[in-house]
């Protein structure tokens, strides 16, 4: 697969997916080559250095200086709009993300869309969304299996633990730029094939769950020198993809939107004391409420009968 700066130049535009306000980004389809491809920008985390910082307003070399257009002032509050010098190495302007060729499942993820909250029972789950992941499975993750076992993207891999049953490789999230702090964003996924979701937990899996726990929060703290207390650790439901895998983020991150908010990110901690406690351990027999798409296949298959 060529690299991003040969695909982009033949990127034809054909019209905007998505924007978002909140988090500075927008979502573009078009073509490359004649198949579908998705480009997603982000707006990037202000990084200057001391030098930078020290002369950022100044009227004739700043950063910043002359190039301000004023919009109002009252009282003690002034606002405007401004023109900020970027530079590709030290302070680019936006994140720039490519899926090509991309599915009908990713435009349909990453169009605009209604949203509703659903109530998931035990037996919707058997009737509509287990069936529903065993069509996601096989070729659709095999990029999935290309990590853990093929050595892709072997270079970007922080941690790895190879026991098939209990072992995991630990990674930076495509998400993230790699560099600022703030928005810190790492993946963990699990060697182990036959959990897809939240929904294949029960008890068993405790001192497992409370071992990557530990053992997430110690690699990335250090890694990054960002105190354990720091990270969130979390799992969707639903995920992205039908591959057990967990979402680390540094707890300041700003701008994650709709992925750590209610109906959509499940803490860690909590999905553990859920399954070590109470009468019913196991996610499989649990009533599960959270936002899907209309969008999202599963919203045609049935679940949009099954809103609260």
């Amino acid at each position: 697969m060529p690299p991003i700066r040969d695909l982009l130049p033949g990127f034809e535009f054909e019209k905007i997916l998505n924007s978002d306000p909140q988090t500075k980004s927008i979502v573009l389809l078009g073509k490359i080559d004649e198949q579908n491809a998705i480009v997603s920008l982000e707006k990037s985390h202000f990084q200057f250095n001391d030098l930078q910082l020290n002369s950022l307003f100044e009227s004739d070399n700043g950063v910043i200086g002359q190039r301000i257009r004023d919009i109002n002032i009252n009282d003690v509050y002034h606002w405007g709009m401004c023109l900020v010098d970027q530079d590709l190495e030290t302070a680019p302007s936006a994140k720039i993300n490519v899926i090509y060729p991309a599915t009908e499942t990713h435009l349909k993820k990453y169009a605009a869309q209604q949203y509703h909250l659903i109530k998931e029972t035990p037996e919707a789950y058997q009737r509509i969304v287990e069936p529903y992941i065993k069509t996601m499975k096989g070729d659709r993750i095999q990029w999935v299996r290309n990590i853990l076992f093929n050595n892709y993207e072997a270079d970007k891999i922080l941690l790895r633990d190879p026991d098939p049953k209990t072992g995991f490789v630990v990674l930076p999230d495509m998400k993230w730029d790699g560099d600022t702090l703030d928005s810190l964003y790492c993946v963990c996924i699990v060697n182990r094939g036959d959990i897809s979701s939240v929904r294949d937990l029960n008890h068993s899996h405790v001192p497992w769950l409370k071992e990557l726990n530990t053992s997430l929060r110690q690699t990335i703290s250090k890694r990054y020198n960002i105190p354990r207390t720091q990270l969130r650790l979390f799992v969707h439901y639903q995920p992205s993809y039908y591959h057990f895998h967990i979402h680390i983020v540094n707890i300041r991150h700003p701008g994650l939107g709709d992925s750590i908010a209610a109906g959509k990110a499940i803490l860690l901690e909590d999905i553990i004391e859920n399954l070590d406690s109470g009468e019913s351990k196991s996610y499989v027999s649990k009533t599960l409420h959270y936002v899907l798409g209309e969008n999202h296949n599963l919203w045609n298959l049935g679940l949009k009968d099954h809103t609260v």
